[in-house]
This record gives structure tokens, C-alpha cells and sequence, in this order.
């Protein structure tokens, strides 16, 4: 069988394609030294396994004899793992964004020896089709104008370079940083609104957790009740439809269709730490036994499906499973009858919209189509009977499920989307406290220190025994923010301390003393041809609003002014860009409004195990506080005495006495649960 230059790589992605006829090549020094030894350009892809349409173009283009030996003729070809690689994936994304207008995976580069852009696209298919030219075609045609045309070449170079340098050349706004920002922002964005659906905008539906997020924060600092609608009705129509997998937990990407009914069916770690998390913020605010529900179905199916043996989670499942996509998730009326019997199966299929002609191409997705109250009174049985019978119905259909192909599962651990793992363990933790969540949360934490930390690097990624990369951006600031938030729920002080040796490190290696924000790479990595600087939300948080919010609730923390600095720093940079467009950046909406707020600064006095002291805790938790430093002073604990608000704090009466501070200014102190929450309820 034929193999090439990725049979050594530890990335399932890179591993799928090392026995393509392809001369693949990893990004590093031996391809990029070919390339400009013999003056060829390069053809990079970039994709991940849990992509469909990347599936599809390696079958058809990559595993061509033909397509693979035009491919072979004219270019040094390069495969690379947006997950491992996610430097070069922002890179090259924004040249095909300014190439084209519109980006993608798989994506298909053609750069110059020296690894600059001149050409490229997302996916092209085998031959003309649709008024698209085929990929042979489009082969050819480049290696001839690069031949041919240098000049050509060289001005589209220069252009695309010139591009790229300029959107990372960002300056500090002189406007002052107000609250209507915050507002302003949220108006916006319910102007996108579905009222009918939820979510934003039309198909297809992503979930959006910061817009959402946002909602929910300008809900709790405003009281307008249409926050708190939009962000409702969204996260119930999403657990309702087929976005949510009803038998096993867990969300997959995102709706192919405006509806959430027919999902695109891989699931991705970040997508549910994000998605577990603002359920839980939700129920907090609600009190709706549905979202609590969420949370905890989520958490099942991660510890289930997608805890490594040793900690850390993977990354994420296919959507395809014996070469068709969602096969693993969708029934037949037959087969639900069958394993159900008559009666059970006529009610299940009636509650989850089970018929004969399906609602995807002839099978069905389950998701419900009635209320229990509804189902009752159709079937005549009490609510509970029937809420009965669809448990049971739920737990035949997965058992049945698990006998069949399982989608491809995507084993790498990725040190940034376990830090967003942590934060969602936080969040679940303080609405159901499971001893088997806190054990993950601490075997996660205690795999990334041991496995994923090698001197003063945090790595990137793990496989097969093995970490490798040093970490970029989210790397650091998400886990320590991960840390932060777990800090927060357990007051478990090593948290506290790896997320500050964290940030300190991110500060000494990614921080822009010149112009202010973080690089996306630090100085452990190689140089490419453009240093970014991520500002905007993708599928996962921008890493300078992370990193922003872990600084500014350091701050609190310790008083230091340095993380402030750097905060408003930051905030500066990107001020102008969050009037200008919001949608992309509200996390970073987020970050200014703990800075213009401030963090509620709580400080407990007394010992943890004093049955005041668990009230006072366990009542935190039961609140939505969207900024919180925390801490239990216990006598005789130097516990991060360097923060200039513990000074002074001492018991009433010999009770454990709260205290509550906020932009320089403490209450009085209290002695109990009561007296606390209607402090933080001001």
C-alpha cells in the first residue's frame, strides 16, 4: 500500500490521508526546504477529521491516481490539522476570505515557495460541474500562471501579504469606554432576532453561545425581560429539535435548516462545554427543570463518550458512520416498532415525530413533537406514565444504537478545548454537584499538568502517549480561565494558582509590549508570514477577550494593577470594532463589561465545614453572577493574602461573617445566607 510523509504523524486527521497517492507532506522544514530548493509551489490543505466535505474531496480528488499524479507534478503538497495547527488555519482562512469572500473547509491553498498565498478556495470538485471548475482543471491552470506569470503572481502576493499584516495593525481607540457599548451591542444583535425559531438569523443555525451569553449578562445587570425571551426560547427550541441528541446527550454543530431540526451531525467538545455551560447559567436564572436536565444529560454523554482513560477530553466525533452521514443517529419506523412493541412504539414515535415517510431523506431524526401533557391527554394516561415510557423507549434505542457503527472518533486532546471543558464542569458543579464530575474536573486538570505541561510550555496537543506544539493563545487563556471558574465552585486553591502562573506566562510570551493585545503565537513558534491577532468569535471564543477577562478578574483577585493595564489595553484596541460590529465580538463585549462593572468581590470568613459557612457556598452557586471573585478565608490559611480587599476581614461574634465589594466599596458584613443574597441581589 502506498504511504507518504504523514505515516508518522500522531493526527487522525493526517492519518486518514497517509495512504493517499498524494506525496503528502506535515508543515515543517523538510516540505517547506523542498519547495524552495526546487522553486515549486505549494498546495496546502487544511481540514479536520470530523469534517464532512473534506471526507468528500479526499475521496474524490485525493484518492484519484490521476488527480493525485497532476497534484504530485507541480506542487510540494502540504495536509494540515486545523486542530493542531489552528496559527496556520487563521493565516491562510483570511487570505481565502480575501480571495474569494467567503471561507471554509476543506480549504486549498497554492502558495509561493516561501509559504505565501497567491490562489485558493474551499472545496473543488473532481471535474467541471455546476459552472465550478474542477479541481484538475484548476491544477493545471495554476501551475501554469505560476510558470508563466511570476509578476501576476508576485502583485497578488504582495496585495494578499499586505492584507493580512494590515489586520493585525490595530490601534487603541481614544473614545472612553461606556456602558452603551454593552447595550448598544445587544440591541443590534436582537435586531437579528428569530422570533419564530430562535437563534440569529436564517439557515444555517449555529448555536451562538456568546450572543446568547450576552442576552443573558445585559438581562441580569437591565431586568428587560426580552433578554431573557430571546435566550428562553432559543436554548428550548434547541433542546427540542434535532440539533440535540435525544438518546445520548450532546449537541451537534449546528441546524442545516432554520428550524434546529435536521443538524449537521458531528459533535464537537467545544461546541457542548460551551452549550453545557449557558443551560446552566440559564437554570440558575430560571429554575426550569429542562435545562437542569440539559446539563446533566450533556455531562453524561461526555464522561461517556469522550473522557480519555487517563483525563482530558477528546476532541470530537464524526458526522459520518459507515460512509454515510448521520447514519449512527437516524431510525427507521420499522426498526423503533420493532424494539419497542405496538403500543410503546406508537406513543414514542408520535412523541418524537417517528412516522413511515421519515423527516430526512426517509429516516427519521428524533426529536419531540408534543408536551407530556399533550401526549396524555392524546393517549390517555397520566403524564407520568407516559414520561415513564419514554425513558424506557430512550434507554432500548440507545442500547439498540451502541450495537451499530460508531461515528470516528477524533482522540486528540487539545489542551484550549479542555480549558473550556473546565468551565463548563464549573457551571454544571454548581447546579449538580456529582461526585464523578468533580473527580473528571480534578483527573482533567491533573493530565494537562502532567501530560500536556513541559517546563514553562503548556503543549497544544496530545495523542498516543505524546504532547507535542507549544501552546498558542487559547491554550493558555483558556484553561486558566477554566481554572478560574473550577477555583470558583471548589475553592480549591491549586486552581487558583496554575491559572496565575498561566497568564503569567502568556503575558512573558504572546504579549505585544509595542501596540498591546496577544498573539495568536508565542515565542516558542516558528515565524510565519503574518503574526495575528485574534479579536473575533468563532466556533470558540476570541483568545484576546479570554485572555482579557482572565487579566481583569486577576486583577480583582490581587490587586495587581499590571493585569489591569493590560485589560484596558486590549479593550482599547478592539473598542471601535465592538460599536462597528458587534456579532463578532461578544466576548470581548463580555471583557468591557466586567471592566466597566466591576467583579462583585466575596469574601467568606470562617471554616468550610461549618454548616453556615456550606449554606453561604452552596447559595452562591444557586446564583447567576456573571463576574465573581470568590474566597473562603479560613483562620489559619494564608489564603491569597496579597489581594488588598481580604485585608481586615474578620468574624462577627465568632460567626462566619460574609463580606461583599465592588469598585472600591464593601458592604457591612453579615453572618448568613439571607443577608448575603440580598446583598448580591442590590
Amino acid at each position: 500500500m502506498h504511504t507518504n510523509y504523514l505515516i508518522g504523524e500522531t493526527s487522525p486527521y493526517l492519518l486518514q490521508h497517509a495512504h493517499n497517492p498524494v506525496n503528502w507532506y506535515p508543515w515543517g522544514d523538510e516540505a517547506l526546504d523542498r519547495a524552495q530548493r526546487e522553486k515549486r509551489p505549494i498546495l496546502l490543505s487544511i481540514g479536520y477529521s470530523a469534517c464532512h466535505w473534506c471526507h468528500v474531496m479526499e475521496h474524490e480528488s485525493f484518492e484519484n491516481e490521476e488527480i493525485a499524479a497532476l497534484m504530485n507534478e507541480h506542487f510540494v503538497n502540504i495536509k494540515v490539522d486545523r486542530e493542531e495547527r489552528p496559527d496556520l488555519d487563521e493565516i491562510y482562512m483570511n487570505a481565502v476570505q480575501m480571495l474569494t469572500g467567503r471561507g471554509g473547509w476543506p480549504m486549498t491553498l497554492f502558495l509561493t515557495p516561501e509559504g505565501k498565498p497567491f490562489f485558493g478556495g474551499t472545496y473543488f470538485p473532481p471535474e467541471d460541474r455546476y459552472g465550478v471548475q474542477g479541481f484538475p482543471s484548476i491544477l493545471t491552470a495554476v501551475a501554469q500562471v505560476y510558470r508563466e506569470k511570476p509578476d501576476q503572481v508576485a502583485t497578488t502576493v504582495d496585495k494578499l501579504v499586505d492584507g493580512l499584516n494590515r489586520l493585525g495593525a490595530v490601534t487603541e481607540s481614544d473614545s472612553i469606554l461606556s456602558s452603551n457599548t454593552v447595550r448598544g451591542a445587544a440591541e443590534q444583535l436582537a435586531d437579528a432576532y428569530d422570533h419564530e425559531n430562535g437563534g440569529l438569523g436564517r439557515a444555517p443555525k449555529f448555536p451562538n453561545v456568546g450572543v446568547l451569553a450576552l442576552f443573558l449578562r445585559v438581562y441580569w445587570r437591565t431586568g428587560e425581560g426580552r433578554y431573557l425571551d430571546m435566550i428562553t426560547h432559543t436554548l428550548k427550541r434547541m433542546a427540542d429539535g434535532g440539533i440535540y441528541d435525544h438518546l445520548g446527550g450532546g449537541f451537534h454543530r449546528y441546524s442545516v435548516d432554520e428550524k434546529w431540526m435536521v443538524p449537521h451531525f458531528e459533535k464537537m467538545i467545544y461546541d457542548n462545554a460551551q452549550l453545557t455551560r449557558i443551560y446552566a447559567d440559564l437554570y440558575r436564572v430560571t429554575g426550569e427543570p429542562r435545562f437542569k436536565q440539559v446539563v446533566e444529560d450533556n455531562i453524561e454523554y461526555l464522561l461517556r463518550e469522550m473522557v480519555h482513560p487517563e483525563g482530558g477530553f477528546y476532541s470530537t466525533q464524526d458526522a459520518d458512520s459507515e460512509g454515510d452521514e448521520g447514519k449512527y443517529y437516524v431510525w427507521d419506523r420499522a426498526e423503533v416498532m420493532s424494539l419497542l412493541g405496538e403500543e410503546t412504539g406508537d406513543i414514542f414515535g408520535r412523541f418524537y415525530d417517528v412516522s413511515d415517510v421519515g423527516n430526512f431523506e426517509g429516516k427519521n431524526i428524533l426529536h419531540p413533537i408534543l408536551t407530556l401533557d399533550q401526549a396524555a391527554r392524546y393517549f390517555k394516561k397520566e403524564p407520568a406514565e407516559i414520561d415513564a415510557v419514554i425513558n424506557r423507549s430512550k434507554a432500548m434505542l440507545l442500547e439498540k444504537r451502541e450495537t451499530r457503527g460508531k461515528p470516528f472518533r477524533d482522540e486528540k486532546i487539545l489542551a484550549s478545548w479542555n480549558g473550556l471543558m473546565l468551565s463548563a464542569m464549573g457551571a454544571a458543579l454548581k447546579i449538580s454537584d456529582q461526585p464523578a464530575l468533580r473527580k473528571t474536573a480534578e483527573r482533567t486538570v491533573e493530565f494537562l499538568f502532567t501530560k500536556m505541561v513541559q517546563g514553562d510550555l503548556i503543549l497544544h496537543t496530545y495523542k498516543d502517549g505524546k504532547g507535542k506544539i507549544p501552546g498558542f493563545l487559547d491554550d493558555y487563556c483558556f484553561v486558566s480561565a477554566g481554572l478560574l471558574d473550577l477555583y470558583e465552585v471548589t475553592l480549591e486553591t491549586s486552581f487558583y494558582e496554575k491559572a496565575r502562573w498561566l497568564a503569567d506566562r502568556m503575558i512573558a510570551d504572546f504579549w505585544d509590549d509595542q501596540h498591546g493585545g496577544f498573539f495568536t503565537t508565542g515565542t516558542a513558534h516558528d515565524r510565519l508570514i503574518s503574526r495575528s491577532k485574534p479579536a473575533f468569535d468563532g466556533s470558540v471564543p476570541s483568545g484576546n477577550a479570554v485572555a482579557c477577562q482572565v487579566l481583569l478578574k486577576l486583577y480583582h483577585y490581587t490587586g495587581e494593577e499590571h493585569y489591569l493595564h493590560r485589560g484596558e489595553r486590549i479593550l482599547r484596541l478592539y473598542y471601535d470594532a465592538m460599536e462597528q460590529h458587534p456579532f463578532g465580538l461578544t466576548e470581548m463585549i463580555a471583557a468591557l463589561d466586567l471592566y466597566l462593572e466591576g467583579s462583585k468581590e466575596i469574601v467568606i470568613v470562617g471554616e468550610r465545614q461549618d454548616p453556615a459557612v456550606h449554606d453561604m457556598l452552596t447559595g452562591l452557586r444557586s446564583l447567576y453572577l456573571p463576574d465573581v471573585t470568590l474566597q473562603c478565608a479560613e483562620s489559619g490559611v494564608d489564603l491569597l493574602q496579597s489581594a488588598p480587599w481580604l485585608r481586615g476581614k474578620s468574624q462577627i461574634d465568632g460567626k462566619p461573617t460574609a463580606y461583599v465589594c465592588q469598585n472600591f466599596t464593601c458592604s457591612a458584613p453579615v453572618t448568613d445566607w439571607e443577608g448575603l443574597k440580598k446583598l448580591l441581589e442590590k
